[in-house]
């Protein structure tokens, strides 16, 4: 079906949808609405919230919901249990009540949380419940515009591509949105059909975060932390009990406009703008922040009287050596961190000092609680903690994804460690490059939206692909991940090695219309990894024409 007679069945839907439609004059606008539908890619479904197949909408979410539900029903046989969260974005919460409705007029149990809830909550709480599914209607970092809808399997884990593709099937067997069905979400609650969540499962999620702790004094350490208006405030500052904590009381709150900050999103440095601000006038020693579905975390330290913002590649790698220095003497053979190609090498290289095997998956954190579930039936293997380069950890297997509480948690008390040992983490951090070499990581992105920049995406893969290794100066490796790159799935991901040990990686994103450009340089020193790091920039924005 053409966009435009796509665009005219939309305006039958409802009178707001039709009323929305017909105010938009701009054809390219149009067309993005309606050229595709929504997908699942490496975060599930996620896109700008408005009228159209490719945009996030109660509709959009229905057909959604409708087609998991189906595959539900084929796929088990007894009773079916789904759970369901949401965070703090502007219509999460409607979202979150539409696929109940959705749910239970299939006659599947729903539990539903009440109040706004990260999503490392909902993948704990899906095993915790012995439920066959979980749903958390969240856009993670992504600026206010944006929702989205993220599946998850029995094991708490976001679907797989096999998974996902299963479902997506489903999905596109609906044609009809109007005729979906929703069962009024008053007589789902009379009927038992759709069951609140109690704070029984929070509070043995936190329980479950504590048998992570490794060290307990707290130090003196002085804390500012921002939730940066999303669900971290409640689970992340009953975890860090222990510390003085002070939070930013203008970002304590929910706001789905998130009007304190250009995008949520501690990847991105002004988004701690407040938080150190606060942190110089009260002298505290670390910064946190943590996005609004509170599964990413960002921080900054104090260094000889400045905050200095670190990278998810240096606070993984910082992690991984905090983690298995305390368990050093307690590892047994098997124990494996888990990191994603586009990761650098850092915490691999920490890991392998002790002893630890690495296991490297694609990109997104579902791949990582993929390998945890199988080393669940592997006795030669057991996770010991998983990370990638976007701010994202997990300790622990209570969750099958990123935990923003546990990463919380155990960044404060490595910052306390090293406090009692009158270091800073950018002290320990300079330990690490001394043993190890010197790491710097960057990421460009660019965006290309529609259907002509998806096809200007595909353009320059192939120029990439069809360059190979005469593409850059040096290079002793290009791996293509669509080829198949040992039993990883195939992925539309090149990476570049060089001889030096650097690595670039180029992939569009799976959930937004975004190019990425990963930089992982290893040199000598600072001076001499930004000069290898910008020839490699002029290289690429070249190519890609900016």
């Amino acid at each position: 079906m053409r966009y435009a007679d796509r665009y005219n069945e939309w305006l039958l839907f409802d009178d707001d949808t039709k009323q929305e439609l017909l105010k938009i004059t701009d054809e390219k606008e149009l067309e993005d609405r309606f050229y595709t539908d929504l997908a699942f890619g490496t975060g599930g479904m996620r896109g700008i919230m408005g009228a159209g197949p490719n945009r996030m909408n109660a509709y959009t979410v229905a057909r959604a919901t409708a087609g998991l539900a189906q595959y539900l029903l084929d796929r088990f046989h007894a009773e079916i249990h789904v759970v369901i969260a949401y965070d703090s974005r502007n219509n999460s919460r409607a979202f979150a009540q539409c696929a109940a409705q959705v749910l239970a007029a299939k006659g599947i149990t729903v539990h539903l949380f009440r109040e706004i809830t990260p999503t490392p909550v909902l993948s704990f709480a899906v095993r915790y419940l012995q439920a066959s599914a979980g749903i958390v209607i969240t856009a993670s970092h992504n600026p206010k515009a944006y929702n989205g809808y993220k599946v998850y399997d029995e094991h708490g884990c976001q679907l797989v591509p096999a998974l996902a593709d299963e479902v997506t099937r489903y999905v596109g067997e609906i044609t009809d949105l109007r005729a979906i069905d929703r069962l009024d979400f008053e007589v789902a609650k009379a009927s038992g059909l759709v069951r609140f969540v109690s704070a029984e499962v929070l509070d043995a999620f936190l329980s479950a975060v504590r048998e992570q702790s490794l060290f307990q004094d707290n130090a003196g350490l002085k804390v500012v932390y921002t939730p940066l208006h999303g669900t971290g405030n409640v689970p992340v500052r009953r975890i860090l009990e222990r510390y003085s904590v002070s939070v930013v009381k203008e970002q304590e709150n929910p706001d789905g406009d998130f009007s304190t900050v250009r995008s949520p999103n501690p990847e991105e440095r002004d988004a701690l703008t407040l938080a150190i601000a606060q942190a110089r006038q009260e002298c505290a020693h670390l910064v946190l922040g943590t996005d609004p579905d509170c599964d990413r975390v960002g921080i900054a330290v104090l260094h000889n009287g400045a905050y200095v913002q670190l990278t998810g590649n240096q606070v993984g790698a910082l992690l991984a050596d905090f983690i298995l220095r305390f368990q050093k003497d307690s590892l047994r053979p098997g124990a494996t961190l888990v990191k994603t190609v586009v990761t650098n090498d850092l915490g691999a290289r920490v890991a392998e000092h002790y002893g630890v095997s690495v296991v490297e998956t694609l990109t997104g954190f579902k791949y990582i609680g993929e390998q945890i579930t199988r080393f669940e039936q592997d006795p030669e293997r057991y996770f010991v903690f998983g990370y990638e380069e976007s701010y994202g950890y997990l300790a622990g297997t209570h969750a099958r994804d990123k935990d923003a509480v546990v990463a919380a948690m155990l960044i404060c008390e490595m910052a306390a460690y090293h406090k009692s040992n009158g270091e800073t983490l950018v002290d320990a951090l300079e330990k690490l490059y001394d043993m190890y070499g010197f790491y710097l990581d960057a990421l460009d992105s660019f965006t290309l939206r529609g259907a002509d920049g998806r096809a200007r995406m595909q353009q320059i893969m192939h120029a990439f692909r069809s360059a190979g290794a005469a593409a850059f100066e040096n290079v002793q490796e290009v791996l293509d991940f669509s080829e198949g790159v040992g039993d990883l799935p195939l992925a539309d991901v090149l990476k570049f090695r060089f001889s030096d040990g650097s690595w670039l990686a180029i992939r569009p994103s799976g959930t937004e219309p975004k190019l990425k450009i990963y930089y992982s340089i290893c040199a000598d020193g600072p001076a001499a990894a930004e000069e290898k790091l910008s020839d490699l920039q002029t290289v690429i924005r070249e190519a890609i024409g900016e």
